[in-house]
């Protein structure tokens, strides 16, 4: 579709006139995704799960030879855990998805559903942002001295963020990704790892994806809550 502006496939939008449109149509004419019926969400076709799966299995393969190990954690995180690190999750708080009920019931009539008063839960439960906060948890029950160090975790998931201003594979309501968290026995070593993976994304970026990047640190107003540090790569569209 035109990389000076024009569309070369009859019927797009020229790329030069309305970028988002000619974005949009590109990935209808491509078959690689479709609107869903849930707002902000969208189905990822065959053909858009076949990039998925390259560009994942490109990644976790260097992600294994860094020395992390893939595991799972739950899909619901208790309200609780989310409490403990309100500072932590501040910049996505109102983007959460929050389960209060585990049953529905027929209404009146028997035409619809409703959750069940009787059916609500102790303690609310989110469906993730991110595993942070459960994978720390279950890293105070692993980690009991120094010889369990270093610890790499990685976790291939789909995670929630509820945006009211969506646009396909840039930013949806639910998205997959990957997430790895490591514990070390030195902030020099964790450094060290942090920068590694660095390496890592811009390498996945620049040689599978044909996408160079810049690397670098974010300033402080941009630094991921309760953070050092945060190390980043920078692409222009």
């Amino acid at each position: 579709g035109g990389g000076g502006g024009g569309g070369g496939r009859q019927g797009l939008t020229p790329r030069a006139a309305d970028y988002s449109l000619w974005y949009q149509e590109v990935i209808q004419a491509a078959e690689l995704a479709d609107q869903s019926p849930v707002k902000g969400c969208m189905v990822i076709r065959p053909t858009g799960m076949a990039l998925w799966d390259a560009l994942r299995s490109a990644l976790d393969e260097r992600i294994k030879e860094s020395g992390a190990q893939n595991a799972y954690f739950p899909l619901f995180i208790p309200v609780s855990f989310l409490s403990k690190e309100a500072e932590h999750v501040e910049g996505f708080a109102k983007e959460c998805a929050v389960v209060t009920h585990h049953r529905l019931r027929s209404t009146e009539g028997g035409k619809a559903v409703e959750p069940d008063p009787d059916a609500e839960l102790e303690e609310p439960l989110i469906v993730r942002p991110t595993s942070e906060t459960m994978i720390w948890h279950m890293f105070q029950k692993w980690i009991m001295s120094y010889r369990d160090l270093p610890l790499k975790v990685n976790q291939w998931a789909n995670v929630v963020r509820w945006e009211l201003r969506t646009r396909p594979f840039l930013r949806s309501a639910e998205f997959l990704w990957q997430e790895g968290h490591t514990a070390h026995a030195t902030r020099e070593e964790a450094v060290e790892t942090a920068r590694q993976m660095l390496d890592v994304y811009a390498d996945v970026c620049r040689d599978v994806l044909a996408m160079p990047v810049v690397k670098g640190v974010k300033s402080p107003t941009e630094r991921f809550a309760g953070a050092d540090d945060t190390f980043t790569i920078e692409a222009l569209m």
